[in-house]
């Protein structure tokens, strides 16, 4: 391997990142820390690193939807997802979101040294963990080609929605009216043929939008009732609740 490349370490558990780091530095001298999305995005643009081993369960912008971007930003930048979830649905959305490689963190480090080297060499690289025909069979589901139809700020919405925000709270996040959040919350059921809140979150966890996060169940809401009130907490809340 060559000890030129620049790796880039992007995890928000310090201690994580740390250990990976020294352990790393051993084959890639320099190996960078990174605790956000958003530093490793603008890093990205002017430094184009080689690989980038990076978590799921990032804060803000979990680790597949900064995926999809820093392809966008540096699509040459190798990327491995390295992280505790082996569902097939997270393994296909990385996949889709243009990593080159899947490493649950329960591995041996050695394990992590060979996805290293394969995927830098070009080759694509899954964590035996997982079952690779069930992968394929997410990949190839029906549901994927819908969840394509998503744009990435609707991926956003809906990973807040997931995460029990209410439309104002979205609209802080992503700074935007609390009726554009509204917007997106029923253009996204339109396309994903969902009509509650509990169905939204549970495809979210399913598809890896939301890792680690545990399922809520919620009263459906009628797209028919909402309702937009700038002052209330939760301006989804039905006429009259």
């Amino acid at each position: 391997m060559d000890r030129r490349c620049r790796v880039l370490v992007v995890d928000d558990h310090i201690m994580v990142a740390e250990c990976l780091q020294r352990l790393i530095e051993d084959h890639f001298p320099g190996v960078e820390i990174v605790q956000s999305s958003e530093e490793l995005l603008k890093l990205a643009a002017t430094s184009k690193p080689d690989l980038v081993l990076m978590d799921i369960g990032m804060p803000v912008l979990n680790g597949i939807e900064t995926t999809r971007r820093l392809r966008k930003i540096s699509p040459a930048t190798k990327i491995i997802i390295l992280t505790v979830h082996n569902q097939p649905g997270y393994v296909a959305e990385a996949i889709r979101a243009g990593a080159s490689g899947y490493v649950s963190k329960s591995c041996a480090f050695s394990e992590l040294m060979i996805a290293i080297w394969q995927v830098l060499q070009g080759y694509q690289y899954l964590t035996p963990s997982v079952s690779q025909r069930e992968v394929s069979a997410a990949l190839n589901s029906h549901s994927r080609s819908i969840h394509n139809t998503l744009t990435s700020r609707q991926r956003e919405v809906l990973r807040l929605i997931a995460e029990g925000c209410t439309a104002k709270e979205i609209a802080i996040a992503l700074n935007f009216s609390v009726k554009t959040a509204v917007f997106h919350r029923m253009a996204i059921m339109d396309k994903l043929e969902l009509h509650s809140t509990a169905a939204l979150t549970r495809y979210a966890l399913e598809y890896g939008l939301v890792p680690g996060t545990a399922e809520r169940e919620l009263l459906p809401l009628p797209i028919s009732e909402i309702r937009v009130d700038q002052e209330s907490r939760d301006p989804l809340s039905p006429v009259g609740g």
